[in-house]
């Protein structure tokens, strides 16, 4: 595993990421955003954050797979979400531990959520891309 997560002294812990990423690997994968869609690009979960932040943490766990990556190869990650408020982070978090979940992984890399005022279509409410790195 070619990254090295940490939480420097100094710097607030966060629950959800890590501040840091340490990449030791020498091929990168750049993952486009996912949004809520299946393998069909029926939007899945419609009018539900937390279902939808779950599918693209699936979405993505199967970009990376096709390339031979994984989260644990995630350096960092970036979420879109349409109209953030901050009593929307139950949701996100709770999107996001059952795809943890699914996924049997610690999704803790350094992240940046960011509000949006619309995503491709007006029923994505969430889109997730990622940066990884692999030997």
């Amino acid at each position: 595993m070619p990254i090295s997560l940490v939480n420097p002294s100094g710097l607030p812990e966060i629950d959800a990421y890590r501040q840091v990423s340490v990449a030791a690997g020498s091929k990168h994968v750049y993952v486009a955003g996912q949004v809520a869609r299946d393998a069909d690009g029926v939007t899945v979960g419609e009018g539900d954050l937390a279902t939808q932040v779950e599918q693209c943490y699936l979405d993505v766990d199967t970009a990376l797979a096709e390339v031979g990556a994984s989260f644990d190869d995630v350096a960092k990650l970036t979420v879109y979400v349409v109209d953030w408020t901050p009593d929307k982070m139950p949701l996100l978090l709770e999107g996001l531990t059952r795809a943890a979940a699914k996924l049997g992984v610690a999704t803790a890399p350094p992240a940046s959520l960011l509000g949006v005022a619309a995503l491709d279509v007006p029923e994505h409410l969430v889109e997730v891309e990622c940066i990884a790195v692999v030997d």
